[in-house]
């Protein structure tokens, strides 16, 4: 794994791992190799790190140690920098033996599953051992597989899949960059052990995982039988936390049924129908997978974006304006069939095109138009199509697809934010309908947003660019960044769990790479 630097100011925000309890037991591991002698040092070594332990080993011990945990070879360069940099003194022992910080990263790793990772780490058995011992050949083995393993926890954590795994299922955001390295000299100097949320890592993460240990529970409690009772309904919203029975209250039966139904996207009618009744009925285990697939997306994403941008969530169907990580406001949007995927990516919006032609894009003209200009010779004419070179546009005007404006973040997927005369279908509960670009519900708002700054384009003159039938261009003073993102799970502002249908189904490919 790469240890790459994040930003100065980022490495002084994170602070600590969190504290859990730790139980269970794994396989046993074959019997090591005697570990080398420890060698009494200066306790004045330098160091703006942890405190200097009383100890350092000699540096070819490392050797020896990775040649008997082939499992945890692929860290070796970052364990060896990791060590050199502290004169080979021990990190996780101090005169009086274990640190704190050892027992909250040992506890951690023996709880994998809390952290959304499935399967159990490497040598955990042989941990279990060790951290017992008391002889300096188990202290020095128990300090090399406690920093070996949290390289190992940390890139299953924090980072997940590799970015070549990540392109294979069509996520083309940029990966974060983060040095683990880095972030465990800022744990071990830190006397926190509790500030979670200041792990290298996107903050949904943190929320996704109070709610998968609270999935587990119920998992482990109830059978989950399929409800169709109003009792046995009303039970398990109230389970699910959709009807408030806390300081007395109890939320009527018909809103606990729109929370529901706010929570995964449908029509918040307060009606029992099939379609309330199959999300209510859906498997634990179904939902807890859900969980696990969105916080390894999670573990993709920079743990902190500064600035405004805007973020569309593909299976939501929304468009999210944000300040830093303030949310602002939101609107419906549109995004691609299943037969024309709107792609997972990042772009920089830079120009916006009032009462915009048309450029029909070639797929559409040769699947679509060329077949009906074959057909019909009138075709174009009763479109407000004209031919452009060798291409076909479509005039600006309210027959226009693209509406009367466009907004542009150049990119090689040829999707870009549009206006569209198809006002109807903000109204439907899935709206997976366009070619592939994201259509706007408030052209608009989005426009003045952009232009907030000049005092030329005021909200009369926005609407009178859309609608003159004259195309005009118009530059973004500060380019504007965007993300397209694609989650079926996460925690709103309210700190509910929300879930959506995986309209592209994406969810189930990334299940069977993680989960074992």
């Amino acid at each position: 794994m790469s240890t790459r630097n994040l930003p100065h100011r980022q490495l002084f925000m994170l602070t600590s791992l969190v504290l859990v309890m730790a139980c269970g037991t794994g396989p046993s591991q074959k019997d090591q190799p005697p570990a080398a002698p420890t060698t009494a040092v200066d306790t004045s070594l330098a160091g703006s790190f942890s405190p200097p332990s009383s100890y350092r080993f000699d540096s070819t011990v490392l050797d020896t140690f990775f040649a008997a945990h082939k499992s945890l070879l692929l860290y070796a360069t970052d364990v060896k920098q990791f060590y050199q940099s502290r004169d080979y003194a021990y990190a996780w022992h101090d005169t009086a033996g274990l640190i704190e910080q050892a027992g909250n990263l040992y506890n951690r790793i023996r709880r994998p599953t809390d952290d959304g990772i499935t399967g159990e780490l490497p040598y955990t058995s042989r941990l279990d051992t060790l951290m017992s011992g008391t002889d300096e050949a188990s202290k020095l083995q128990t300090e090399l597989l406690l920093t070996s393993m949290y390289f190992y926890f940390a890139e299953k954590a924090w980072t997940g899949l590799s970015e070549s795994q990540t392109k294979k299922i069509a996520w083309f955001l940029p990966r974060k960059k983060a040095s683990y390295a880095d972030w465990l000299h800022t744990y071990l100097s830190s006397p926190d052990s509790t500030a979670r949320e200041k792990e290298p890592i996107y903050r949904q993460y943190f929320l996704l995982k109070k709610y998968l240990q609270k999935y587990i529970s119920l998992q482990q409690q109830d059978d989950w039988p399929a409800v169709t009772s109003i009792p046995d309904i009303k039970k398990r919203l109230q389970t699910l936390d959709d009807i408030d029975t806390t300081n007395g209250s109890d939320t009527s039966l018909e809103q606990g049924i729109k929370n529901f139904q706010r929570r995964h996207g449908m029509t918040r009618n307060g009606k029992i129908n099939k379609t309330f009744l199959t999300a209510l009925n859906t498997p634990l285990q179904t939902r807890i997978n859900q969980i696990l697939v969105n916080m390894e997306r999670s573990r993709w994403l920079p743990d902190t974006v500064q600035g405004d941008y805007l973020a569309i969530n593909i299976p939501e169907f929304k468009l999210h304006m944000y300040r830093d990580d303030s949310l602002l406001w939101d609107m419906n949007v549109v995004v691609g069939q299943s037969v024309h995927k709107t792609v997972i990516f990042s772009g920089t919006l830079k120009h916006i095109v009032f009462s915009p032609y048309w450029n029909v894009p070639p797929g559409i003209l040769k699947k679509e138009v060329l077949p009906g200009i074959k057909k019909d010779k009138s075709y174009l004419a009763r479109h407000h199509m004209e031919w452009n070179g060798g291409n076909v546009r479509q005039t600006p005007g309210p027959w226009n697809s693209l509406g009367g404006v466009k907004f542009l973040f150049p990119n090689s997927y040829n999707i870009y934010l549009h206006d569209t005369p198809a006002k109807d279908l903000f109204g439907e509960n899935d709206r997976a309908f366009s070619h592939g670009c994201i259509r706007l519900a408030e052209p608009a708002k989005l426009a003045s947003w952009l232009l907030r700054d000049d005092t030329l384009w005021t909200g009369e003159k926005i609407q009178k660019a859309m609608h003159t039938g004259s195309e005009k261009w118009v530059t973004v003073k500060y380019p504007f960044r965007v993300f397209i993102v694609y989650f079926t799970s996460w925690v709103d502002r309210q700190g509910t769990l929300n879930f959506r249908k995986d309209i592209y189904g994406r969810d189930s490919r990334l299940e069977k790479m993680i989960i074992r």
